[in-house]
């Protein structure tokens, strides 16, 4: 393992070590959901960290639809829809309600799709939301502003879990390309590990299936390599998006 992978797996480490790995463990599940619930957020917000948390420990999978700073795939959508730039911002077709703040999409997720009662760390309020800001902080830089990419002709799948550190670094190059992919939540407990089991191979994750090159793979240091490879592309970003990112203000709860 070279230094900057060492680094990165150790910082990833520590945010999920600060979070007392919240976002492994399924809890009681109600209802699940018939259309895919839509996610736009970005990895190193930690309002978005939160709502990720529910959504592992709630067993759903999501299409997320990364609006890092200085992004433009996603984030002018994002702003028609809910007619600002704040994240995370969550569509649920099936109740018909669009919701910002992570206290409100939280709640909204335990209501529709588990007992209704938000626990651990997810219900600790601004507390709550201290203990993810500053748990973040050893990945601060990571996840959080837009690189150049290609953009994949159908999204990627990703199996993971909130907690893995490993999990962590896969979303977070995703995040950074703006590519957008269907998120699958398969915590400890999960029901949907068997049907994982059976696609994949092996129960582990993070697990990434390119539906365009229909390409699998486990570790992810080979992912990320792969996804740089596949859709990175070499620009000037700051050039690019000079002018954008001077007059964009983002207001992430």
């Amino acid at each position: 393992m070279n230094l900057m992978r060492a680094f990165d797996v150790t910082t990833s480490l520590m945010t999920s070590v600060g979070r007392l790995g919240n976002g492994h463990d399924v809890d009681s599940l109600g209802a699940r959901p018939q259309k895919p619930l839509i996610l736009y957020e970005y990895e190193a917000c930690p309002f978005c960290r939160k709502v990720r948390e529910a959504l592992t420990r709630l067993d759903l999978s999501v299409e997320v639809r990364p609006c890092p700073r200085g992004g433009r795939r996603f984030r002018e959508e994002a702003i028609r829809r809910g007619g600002r730039a704040q994240f995370p911002y969550l569509v649920d077709p099936n109740a018909g309600i669009s919701l910002y703040e992570s206290e409100a999409i939280v709640q909204h997720l335990f209501d529709h799709y588990g007992d209704q009662k938000v626990t651990g760390l997810l219900s600790l309020g601004g507390l709550g939301d201290l203990n993810s800001a500053l748990a973040g902080l050893p990945r601060i830089l990571a996840g959080r502003t837009a690189r150049p990419s290609r953009t994949p002709s159908v999204a990627l799948e990703l199996y993971s879990m909130e907690s893995s550190p490993f999990c962590r670094l896969v979303r977070e190059r995703l995040c950074e390309l703006e590519i957008p992919y269907r998120l699958h939540n398969v915590g400890q407990g999960s029901p949907s590990r068997d049907e994982f089991l059976k696609r994949s191979g092996k129960m582990m994750v993070p697990w990434l299936y390119d539906p365009n090159s229909e390409v699998g793979l486990f570790e992810s240091a080979e992912i990320v390599d792969y996804l740089e490879t596949t859709y990175g592309e070499n620009e000037d970003l700051a050039e690019r998006d000079e002018a954008h990112l001077s007059s964009e203000q983002d207001a992430p709860r």
